[in-house]
Protein backbone atom coordinates (compact mmCIF):
# COMPACT_ATOMS: atom_id res chain seq x y z
CA UNK A 1 0.00 0.00 0.00
CA UNK A 2 1.39 3.43 -0.90
CA UNK A 3 2.20 5.94 1.82
CA UNK A 4 1.35 9.62 1.82
CA UNK A 5 3.69 11.45 -0.50
CA UNK A 6 4.49 8.34 -2.53
CA UNK A 7 2.97 6.85 -5.65
CA UNK A 8 -0.10 7.92 -7.58
CA UNK A 9 -2.17 10.19 -5.26
CA UNK A 10 -5.39 8.75 -6.65
CA UNK A 11 -4.58 5.46 -4.99
CA UNK A 12 -3.63 6.79 -1.55
CA UNK A 13 -5.75 5.14 1.14
CA UNK A 14 -6.74 7.14 4.23
CA UNK A 15 -8.01 5.80 7.51
CA UNK A 16 -11.71 6.13 8.30
CA UNK A 17 -13.40 6.24 11.70
CA UNK A 18 -15.31 3.08 10.81
CA UNK A 19 -12.14 1.35 9.55
CA UNK A 20 -13.82 0.41 6.26
CA UNK A 21 -13.91 1.72 2.68
CA UNK A 22 -11.55 4.62 3.23
CA UNK A 23 -12.50 7.94 1.66
CA UNK A 24 -15.50 6.24 0.03
CA UNK A 25 -13.08 5.28 -2.74
CA UNK A 26 -13.94 1.63 -3.14
CA UNK A 27 -17.19 0.41 -4.66
CA UNK A 28 -19.69 -0.64 -2.01
CA UNK A 29 -23.02 -2.25 -2.78
CA UNK A 30 -26.19 -2.60 -0.73
CA UNK A 31 -28.83 -5.14 -1.74
CA UNK A 32 -32.12 -3.27 -2.19
CA UNK A 33 -34.13 -6.20 -3.54
CA UNK A 34 -36.02 -7.27 -0.37
CA UNK A 35 -36.75 -3.63 0.51
CA UNK A 36 -37.92 -2.96 -3.03
CA UNK A 37 -40.29 -5.94 -3.08
CA UNK A 38 -41.88 -4.81 0.17
CA UNK A 39 -42.16 -1.21 -1.07
CA UNK A 40 -43.66 -2.17 -4.44
CA UNK A 41 -46.11 -4.50 -2.72
CA UNK A 42 -47.20 -1.69 -0.41
CA UNK A 43 -47.54 0.83 -3.25
CA UNK A 44 -49.33 -1.39 -5.78
CA UNK A 45 -51.33 -4.12 -4.03
CA UNK A 46 -54.87 -2.82 -3.46
CA UNK A 47 -54.10 0.49 -5.19
CA UNK A 48 -57.30 2.28 -6.27
CA UNK A 49 -57.48 4.28 -9.50
CA UNK A 50 -60.55 6.53 -9.58
CA UNK A 51 -61.64 9.45 -11.74
CA UNK A 52 -64.99 10.94 -12.79
CA UNK A 53 -67.00 8.23 -11.06
CA UNK A 54 -65.04 5.33 -12.57
CA UNK A 55 -62.96 3.17 -10.26
CA UNK A 56 -60.56 0.27 -10.77
CA UNK A 57 -58.48 -1.55 -8.14
CA UNK A 58 -55.32 -3.63 -8.25
CA UNK A 59 -56.46 -6.96 -6.78
CA UNK A 60 -53.20 -8.91 -6.92
CA UNK A 61 -49.56 -8.66 -7.90
CA UNK A 62 -49.28 -11.70 -10.14
CA UNK A 63 -45.59 -11.23 -10.90
CA UNK A 64 -42.86 -9.24 -9.17
CA UNK A 65 -39.50 -10.34 -10.52
CA UNK A 66 -36.24 -8.44 -10.54
CA UNK A 67 -33.57 -6.92 -8.37
CA UNK A 68 -32.26 -3.61 -7.09
CA UNK A 69 -28.98 -2.37 -5.61
CA UNK A 70 -27.65 0.90 -4.22
CA UNK A 71 -23.96 1.53 -4.84
CA UNK A 72 -21.43 3.99 -3.50
CA UNK A 73 -18.39 4.88 -5.62
CA UNK A 74 -16.10 7.67 -4.41
CA UNK A 75 -18.95 9.20 -2.41
CA UNK A 76 -21.34 9.09 -5.36
CA UNK A 77 -24.53 7.04 -5.17
CA UNK A 78 -25.51 4.94 -8.17
CA UNK A 79 -28.71 2.90 -8.32
CA UNK A 80 -29.52 -0.14 -10.41
CA UNK A 81 -32.96 -1.69 -10.54
CA UNK A 82 -34.85 -3.83 -13.02
CA UNK A 83 -38.36 -5.15 -12.47
CA UNK A 84 -40.90 -7.17 -14.42
CA UNK A 85 -44.33 -6.65 -12.84
CA UNK A 86 -47.77 -7.99 -13.73
CA UNK A 87 -50.82 -6.63 -11.91
CA UNK A 88 -54.35 -7.99 -11.86
CA UNK A 89 -57.12 -5.39 -11.66
CA UNK A 90 -60.89 -5.20 -11.56
CA UNK A 91 -63.62 -2.61 -11.90
CA UNK A 92 -67.35 -2.27 -12.50
CA UNK A 93 -69.18 -0.71 -15.40
CA UNK A 94 -72.94 -0.86 -16.04
CA UNK A 95 -73.23 -3.32 -13.12
CA UNK A 96 -70.78 -5.67 -14.84
CA UNK A 97 -67.49 -6.66 -13.22
CA UNK A 98 -64.52 -6.33 -15.51
CA UNK A 99 -61.10 -7.87 -14.84
CA UNK A 100 -57.78 -7.52 -16.60
CA UNK A 101 -54.01 -7.16 -16.33
CA UNK A 102 -51.37 -4.45 -16.46
CA UNK A 103 -47.91 -5.62 -17.54
CA UNK A 104 -44.83 -3.54 -16.62
CA UNK A 105 -41.87 -5.38 -18.18
CA UNK A 106 -39.19 -2.69 -18.08
CA UNK A 107 -39.12 -0.71 -14.85
CA UNK A 108 -35.40 0.10 -14.69
CA UNK A 109 -32.95 2.95 -14.22
CA UNK A 110 -32.47 3.02 -18.00
CA UNK A 111 -35.93 4.54 -18.49
CA UNK A 112 -37.59 7.62 -17.07
CA UNK A 113 -40.92 6.85 -15.42
CA UNK A 114 -42.85 8.39 -18.32
CA UNK A 115 -40.98 6.05 -20.68
CA UNK A 116 -41.82 2.88 -18.76
CA UNK A 117 -44.09 0.60 -20.77
CA UNK A 118 -47.45 -0.27 -19.18
CA UNK A 119 -49.62 -2.63 -21.25
CA UNK A 120 -53.33 -2.90 -20.39
CA UNK A 121 -55.46 -5.93 -21.24
CA UNK A 122 -58.95 -7.18 -20.31
CA UNK A 123 -60.15 -10.73 -19.77
CA UNK A 124 -63.36 -10.39 -21.81
CA UNK A 125 -64.64 -8.49 -24.82
CA UNK A 126 -67.80 -6.47 -24.37
CA UNK A 127 -68.79 -2.77 -24.10
CA UNK A 128 -68.14 -2.63 -20.35
CA UNK A 129 -64.68 -4.17 -20.76
CA UNK A 130 -63.75 -1.81 -23.57
CA UNK A 131 -64.86 1.21 -21.54
CA UNK A 132 -62.73 0.22 -18.55
CA UNK A 133 -59.81 -0.71 -20.78
CA UNK A 134 -59.85 2.85 -22.15
CA UNK A 135 -60.05 4.18 -18.59
CA UNK A 136 -57.10 2.08 -17.50
CA UNK A 137 -55.11 3.13 -20.55
CA UNK A 138 -55.75 6.87 -20.14
CA UNK A 139 -56.11 7.27 -16.36
CA UNK A 140 -54.99 4.08 -14.63
CA UNK A 141 -51.57 3.97 -16.28
CA UNK A 142 -50.71 7.52 -15.19
CA UNK A 143 -51.78 6.83 -11.60
CA UNK A 144 -49.65 3.68 -11.59
CA UNK A 145 -46.70 5.69 -12.93
CA UNK A 146 -47.08 7.96 -9.91
CA UNK A 147 -46.71 4.93 -7.62
CA UNK A 148 -43.64 3.75 -9.54
CA UNK A 149 -42.15 7.24 -9.27
CA UNK A 150 -42.70 7.11 -5.50
CA UNK A 151 -40.79 3.82 -5.34
CA UNK A 152 -37.84 5.26 -7.26
CA UNK A 153 -37.78 8.44 -5.18
CA UNK A 154 -37.87 6.56 -1.87
CA UNK A 155 -35.26 4.07 -3.06
CA UNK A 156 -32.88 6.96 -3.70
CA UNK A 157 -33.83 9.09 -0.70
CA UNK A 158 -34.59 6.64 2.09
CA UNK A 159 -33.03 3.27 1.38
CA UNK A 160 -29.60 4.78 0.60
CA UNK A 161 -29.32 6.62 3.92
CA UNK A 162 -26.10 5.64 5.66
CA UNK A 163 -24.48 4.27 2.53
CA UNK A 164 -22.00 7.17 2.46
CA UNK A 165 -20.06 7.35 5.72
CA UNK A 166 -18.06 10.33 7.10
CA UNK A 167 -14.34 10.66 6.61
CA UNK A 168 -12.11 11.12 9.66
CA UNK A 169 -11.55 14.82 8.88
CA UNK A 170 -15.33 15.34 8.84
CA UNK A 171 -15.61 14.52 12.56
CA UNK A 172 -16.07 17.42 14.95
CA UNK A 173 -14.13 16.76 18.13
CA UNK A 174 -15.49 13.24 18.55
CA UNK A 175 -15.38 10.11 16.48
CA UNK A 176 -19.11 9.82 17.06
CA UNK A 177 -20.18 13.29 15.96
CA UNK A 178 -19.88 14.01 12.20
CA UNK A 179 -19.74 17.63 11.13
CA UNK A 180 -22.92 18.88 9.51
CA UNK A 181 -22.36 19.60 5.86
CA UNK A 182 -24.17 22.19 3.82
CA UNK A 183 -26.65 21.06 1.22
CA UNK A 184 -24.21 21.12 -1.65
CA UNK A 185 -21.95 18.16 -2.34
CA UNK A 186 -19.14 18.52 -4.87
CA UNK A 187 -18.09 15.34 -6.60
CA UNK A 188 -14.46 15.87 -7.47
CA UNK A 189 -12.39 14.47 -10.28
CA UNK A 190 -8.96 15.77 -9.35
CA UNK A 191 -9.63 19.51 -9.30
CA UNK A 192 -9.84 21.97 -6.44
CA UNK A 193 -13.31 21.89 -4.97
CA UNK A 194 -14.37 25.50 -5.47
CA UNK A 195 -18.09 25.94 -6.00
CA UNK A 196 -18.85 26.71 -9.62
CA UNK A 197 -21.69 28.68 -11.13
CA UNK A 198 -23.18 25.97 -13.36
CA UNK A 199 -25.95 28.07 -14.84
CA UNK A 200 -26.29 27.54 -18.58
CA UNK A 201 -25.79 30.62 -20.75
CA UNK A 202 -27.75 30.35 -23.99
CA UNK A 203 -28.63 32.57 -26.90
CA UNK A 204 -30.49 32.10 -30.16
CA UNK A 205 -30.20 33.72 -33.59
CA UNK A 206 -33.09 33.46 -36.05
CA UNK A 207 -32.65 32.71 -39.73
CA UNK A 208 -34.18 30.44 -42.35
CA UNK A 209 -33.31 27.96 -45.08
CA UNK A 210 -35.11 25.93 -47.69
CA UNK A 211 -35.65 22.20 -47.14
CA UNK A 212 -37.27 20.21 -49.91
CA UNK A 213 -38.27 23.44 -51.67
CA UNK A 214 -40.01 24.83 -48.55
CA UNK A 215 -38.76 27.61 -46.31
CA UNK A 216 -37.73 26.34 -42.88
CA UNK A 217 -37.19 28.78 -40.03
CA UNK A 218 -34.05 27.89 -38.13
CA UNK A 219 -32.20 29.11 -35.05
CA UNK A 220 -28.71 28.98 -33.58
CA UNK A 221 -28.13 27.77 -30.03
CA UNK A 222 -25.15 28.89 -27.98
CA UNK A 223 -24.52 27.53 -24.51
CA UNK A 224 -21.71 27.51 -21.97
CA UNK A 225 -21.32 24.80 -19.33
CA UNK A 226 -18.72 24.33 -16.59
CA UNK A 227 -17.53 20.91 -15.45
CA UNK A 228 -15.24 20.10 -12.56
CA UNK A 229 -12.87 17.87 -14.46
CA UNK A 230 -9.94 18.18 -16.81
CA UNK A 231 -10.46 18.83 -20.50
CA UNK A 232 -9.19 15.39 -21.49
CA UNK A 233 -11.66 13.74 -19.07
CA UNK A 234 -14.60 15.65 -20.54
CA UNK A 235 -13.38 14.96 -24.08
CA UNK A 236 -13.25 11.25 -23.24
CA UNK A 237 -16.80 11.39 -21.88
CA UNK A 238 -17.95 12.86 -25.20
CA UNK A 239 -16.00 10.53 -27.48
CA UNK A 240 -15.13 7.21 -25.82
CA UNK A 241 -17.81 4.72 -26.78
CA UNK A 242 -17.98 3.11 -23.33
CA UNK A 243 -18.36 6.50 -21.64
CA UNK A 244 -20.92 7.74 -24.16
CA UNK A 245 -22.88 4.54 -23.56
CA UNK A 246 -22.71 5.19 -19.80
CA UNK A 247 -24.28 8.66 -19.92
CA UNK A 248 -26.71 8.06 -22.81
CA UNK A 249 -27.82 4.70 -21.34
CA UNK A 250 -28.62 3.30 -24.75
CA UNK A 251 -27.25 1.90 -28.00
CA UNK A 252 -24.20 3.78 -29.31
CA UNK A 253 -22.47 3.48 -32.65
CA UNK A 254 -19.42 5.67 -33.09
CA UNK A 255 -16.60 5.97 -35.62
CA UNK A 256 -14.22 8.50 -34.12
CA UNK A 257 -12.51 9.89 -37.22
CA UNK A 258 -13.27 12.67 -39.67
CA UNK A 259 -16.23 11.56 -41.76
CA UNK A 260 -17.10 8.80 -39.28
CA UNK A 261 -20.73 8.16 -38.37
CA UNK A 262 -22.27 8.26 -34.92
CA UNK A 263 -25.65 7.07 -33.62
CA UNK A 264 -26.78 7.89 -30.07
CA UNK A 265 -29.87 7.36 -27.92
CA UNK A 266 -31.06 4.32 -29.82
CA UNK A 267 -31.02 6.15 -33.16
CA UNK A 268 -32.73 9.37 -32.03
CA UNK A 269 -29.52 11.34 -32.66
CA UNK A 270 -27.22 10.67 -35.60
CA UNK A 271 -24.65 12.38 -37.80
CA UNK A 272 -20.98 12.54 -38.75
CA UNK A 273 -17.77 13.81 -37.23
CA UNK A 274 -16.51 16.72 -39.35
CA UNK A 275 -13.52 17.79 -37.24
CA UNK A 276 -11.80 16.33 -34.17
CA UNK A 277 -9.11 18.15 -32.18
CA UNK A 278 -8.31 15.92 -29.18
CA UNK A 279 -9.23 17.47 -25.83
CA UNK A 280 -10.17 20.76 -27.49
CA UNK A 281 -12.82 20.62 -30.20
CA UNK A 282 -15.49 18.51 -31.91
CA UNK A 283 -17.50 19.49 -34.98
CA UNK A 284 -20.42 17.31 -36.06
CA UNK A 285 -23.27 17.28 -38.51
CA UNK A 286 -26.10 16.39 -36.15
CA UNK A 287 -29.80 15.64 -36.48
CA UNK A 288 -32.75 14.52 -34.39
CA UNK A 289 -34.71 11.80 -36.18
CA UNK A 290 -37.99 13.75 -35.98
CA UNK A 291 -36.57 16.72 -37.88
CA UNK A 292 -37.55 17.16 -41.55
CA UNK A 293 -36.01 14.48 -43.72
CA UNK A 294 -32.45 15.29 -44.78
CA UNK A 295 -32.11 18.30 -42.49
CA UNK A 296 -28.91 18.48 -40.41
CA UNK A 297 -27.57 21.04 -37.98
CA UNK A 298 -23.90 21.73 -37.28
CA UNK A 299 -22.70 21.23 -33.72
CA UNK A 300 -19.40 22.71 -32.55
CA UNK A 301 -18.16 21.84 -29.06
CA UNK A 302 -15.06 23.63 -27.78
CA UNK A 303 -13.32 22.80 -24.50
CA UNK A 304 -11.15 25.22 -22.54
CA UNK A 305 -9.38 24.00 -19.44
CA UNK A 306 -9.31 26.57 -16.65
CA UNK A 307 -7.37 26.49 -13.38
CA UNK A 308 -9.94 24.40 -11.54
CA UNK A 309 -12.57 23.38 -14.11
CA UNK A 310 -13.21 22.94 -17.81
CA UNK A 311 -15.49 25.25 -19.76
CA UNK A 312 -17.51 23.78 -22.62
CA UNK A 313 -18.89 26.08 -25.31
CA UNK A 314 -21.58 24.70 -27.60
CA UNK A 315 -22.72 26.29 -30.84
CA UNK A 316 -25.45 24.55 -32.83
CA UNK A 317 -26.66 26.13 -36.06
CA UNK A 318 -29.66 25.31 -38.28
CA UNK A 319 -32.01 24.08 -35.56
CA UNK A 320 -35.63 24.10 -36.80
CA UNK A 321 -37.30 26.94 -34.86
CA UNK A 322 -40.15 24.70 -33.73
CA UNK A 323 -37.59 22.32 -32.19
CA UNK A 324 -35.34 24.95 -30.59
CA UNK A 325 -36.69 24.86 -27.03
CA UNK A 326 -36.85 21.07 -26.94
CA UNK A 327 -33.31 20.80 -28.35
CA UNK A 328 -31.97 23.21 -25.73
CA UNK A 329 -33.72 21.28 -22.93
CA UNK A 330 -32.48 17.93 -24.24
CA UNK A 331 -28.86 19.07 -24.36
CA UNK A 332 -29.21 20.06 -20.72
CA UNK A 333 -31.03 16.94 -19.57
CA UNK A 334 -29.56 14.15 -21.68
CA UNK A 335 -26.02 15.48 -22.17
CA UNK A 336 -24.81 17.91 -19.49
CA UNK A 337 -26.84 16.72 -16.49
CA UNK A 338 -26.38 13.09 -17.47
CA UNK A 339 -22.59 13.49 -17.85
CA UNK A 340 -22.39 15.11 -14.41
CA UNK A 341 -24.52 12.37 -12.91
CA UNK A 342 -22.63 9.51 -14.58
CA UNK A 343 -19.08 10.73 -13.91
CA UNK A 344 -19.34 13.25 -11.06
CA UNK A 345 -18.09 16.17 -13.14
CA UNK A 346 -19.84 18.93 -11.22
CA UNK A 347 -21.76 20.23 -8.23
CA UNK A 348 -25.07 18.76 -7.06
CA UNK A 349 -27.67 19.73 -4.52
CA UNK A 350 -28.42 16.94 -2.04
Amino acid sequence: MAKWGEGDPRWIVEERPDATNVNNWHWTEKNATPWSKDKLQALLDGFVMADSGVECTVTKIEKLEGEATANNRKGKLIFFYEWNIVLLWKGRCNDEEVTGKVSIPNLSEENDVDEVELTVSVDSSNPASEKLKVFMYNIGREKLRTQLETYIRELKADFAKGLILPKKDELNGSELAPVKKDKETVFASGFNKKKLDLETVTSADDSSKKVGGCKLDVKTLKATEKFQCRANELFDALTREDMVTAFTRGYVKQELFKGGDFVYFGGNISGKFEDIVPNKKLVQTWRYKQWPSGHYSTVTIELEQKEDHTELNLTQTMIPSAEYDMTRQNWQRYYWDSIRSAFGFGSFLC
